[in-house]
């Protein structure tokens, strides 16, 4: 479509502030952004929108239209609601660079626009296809009248024989076409998740859509679906990693590499529907947010049980609408640390909280409505309310369990986590009043600081934990630790790797077996006789004598340590 149509549109509410000898230029596109920088977004002819949150003083715009037009945007639409009228820097910079400029009025919604552009450049691209978008207008409106991503993914089905499916970046089925038979297994949604972040990761943003990859002998074209408010801090970087662990991403059944360029323009719309829905999303977890940060501010400084009791109060009906009692609480804390460390992690590990806190079987966006996540610096905090257990049970088996809450998303986020990044996570014990957060926040830190001393990409510890010598371990000094497994381990690894006689394994499994002759000789398929001989010889070249127990203790120790 051409710009001027833009123009014949009343109910768009645009103005032409500027650049009216450019108005026979093509759209191909819109998006969304407030990023200072946006394109590595852009791939040339978008109309841009933008609230300009971006701006702080006059000559930040020039540095963005500068941007925008060597990125080869076919022009800009600046939202009035946020500071009424537009500038006359951000005027004047597009005159420059003979960008054109509409205000868009603030009664105005971005999402109004962003569909009357995808309709039309997908009906003048690929004709009938569009039709699909453009018959359900409403899809991606809220209330009864709309029905979101999943009205658009059905006619994908219906019209186009596509089955597609929307993921978040852990593999959780978001959204998905449900006349087109079942979705995929949750093993393979992790699977395509895990694809779609490799790629992110060592491949081209850019060469991203589609990327094709073929999991259980079926083939899927993956689409990146990017709102326009990633999670970064102000400015935005562009540094993938800030967002690439919150994008979502749309699974199609089909090897898109043989596709007509129509049909693909007509999947990056759909995308782009699909992202207001998100964007929506990010907007409604605002309050759930502010709510868990106020909170946090609130134990964290010693506040008075009474004060944190009225807040979670306000924040019950929120995250548990119609519960009626009060909830238990649970705390779990979350780090993202980036090789170089010139990343915050907090905000990413907060939108890494928000999605494997749930339930990786249920569907939609709707069920992270019950998760308030905060964070500082790089660590993430999620205040997670429980039902209230019955008066038999004291809470401590209730909740999330650590090692559980990684099951279904180890893999993805090991993918998008690379080489350079670690996600580690502790889970405190259920609590049943405000006076117990600060102690479960103490333990869920504790508990993470248990996980980040474990080796991996992605590791989870519970309370579970912190009662054992597991808590004491990690603490302890790296040459301290060395020391001590090579003065009682190395005689016997030397011993076993001369003689081939396997008095590590008999040593462990002698400890294991808690002293006993008989149970341990079976569990070996030896000889008693021939087991005495073996732990003979592991005293005689330790010096130690494993009748007692403070040299067990040592072995056993040294074991955990090596």
């Amino acid at each position: 479509m051409r710009l001027r149509a833009l123009l014949d549109t009343d109910a768009l509410g645009l103005t032409l502030l500027g650049g009216e000898d450019e108005l026979d230029r093509t759209v191909r596109g819109v998006m969304t952004t407030d990023l200072r920088d946006p394109s590595r977004y852009l791939s040339g002819g978008e109309l841009v929108l933008t609230g300009l949150a971006w701006r702080r003083d006059p000559g930040d715009s020039e540095s963005f239209v500068r941007l925008l037009a060597g990125a080869g945007v076919a022009a800009l639409g600046a939202g009035e609601a946020e500071l009424g009228n537009i500038p006359d820097d951000l005027v004047a910079a597009c005159a420059r660079h003979r960008l054109p400029l509409f205000a868009v009025h603030e009664s105005v919604a971005f999402a109004s626009i962003t569909e009357h552009v995808v309709r039309q450049v997908s009906g003048e691209r690929a004709g009938d296809l569009a039709a699909v978008v453009d018959r359900h207008r409403r899809m991606m409106t809220s209330g009864p009248a709309g029905g979101g991503p999943d009205v658009v993914l059905d006619l994908l089905g219906s019209d186009l024989d596509l089955g597609a499916w929307v993921l978040s970046p852990a593999g959780r089925l978001i959204a998905g076409s449900k006349v087109s038979g079942p979705a995929p297994a949750p093993d393979v949604c992790a699977a395509l998740a895990a694809e779609h972040l490799t790629a992110a990761r060592t491949g081209s943003r850019r060469a991203l859509s589609p990327h094709r990859v073929t999991v259980g002998g079926t083939t899927y074209s993956l689409f990146s679906v990017r709102g326009s408010s990633p999670t970064t801090a102000p400015g935005g970087s562009r540094d993938v990693r800030e967002t690439l662990l919150s994008d979502w991403l749309l699974a199609v059944e089909a090897d898109a590499g043989d596709w007509p360029a129509e049909r693909l323009d007509l999947l990056q719309g759909v995308t782009q529907l699909i992202a207001v829905e998100r964007d929506r999303r990010d907007a409604e977890r605002v309050v759930r947010r502010r709510l868990a940060q106020e909170v946090l501010e609130l134990v964290q400084t010693g506040a008075a049980p009474a004060e944190i009791a009225a807040r979670l109060r306000v924040a019950a009906p929120v995250l548990l609408p119609g519960l009626g009692a009060a909830p238990h609480w649970q705390v779990v804390v979350a780090r993202v640390d980036w090789a170089g460390g010139e990343i915050e992690g907090g905000p990413v590990a907060q939108a890494l909280l928000e999605e494997i806190l749930v339930d990786p079987l249920l569907t939609g966006p709707e069920h992270s409505a019950r998760i308030a996540v905060a964070h500082t610096g790089d660590e993430a905090v999620a205040l997670v309310p429980l039902p209230a257990v019955s008066s038999e049970h004291d809470g401590s088996e209730a909740g999330i369990l650590a090692e559980e809450l990684l099951t279904a998303v180890r893999d993805p986020l090991s993918a998008g986590l690379d080489d350079d990044g670690r996600l580690t996570i502790g889970v405190s014990a259920a609590v049943h009043s405000a006076e117990g957060l600060r102690g479960a926040l103490e333990e869920a830190r504790h508990a993470r600081r248990v996980a980040g001393a474990r080796p991996g990409r992605v590791c989870a510890a519970g309370h579970q934990e912190l009662a054992s010598h597991v808590l004491l371990l990690p603490f302890v000094p790296d040459d301290v630790r060395r020391a001590f497994t090579a003065r009682l381990l190395d005689p016997l690894r030397d011993y076993d790797r001369r003689h081939r006689a396997e008095l590590i394994p008999t040593l462990e499994a002698f400890l294991e077996s808690d002293g006993s002759w008989t149970r341990c000789a079976a569990r070996l398929h030896l000889h008693v006789n021939t087991l005495r001989y073996r732990v003979g010889r592991i005293e005689q070249l330790t010096g130690r004598d494993l009748s007692r127990l403070e040299d067990k203790l040592d072995f056993f120790l040294a074991l955990r340590m090596s």
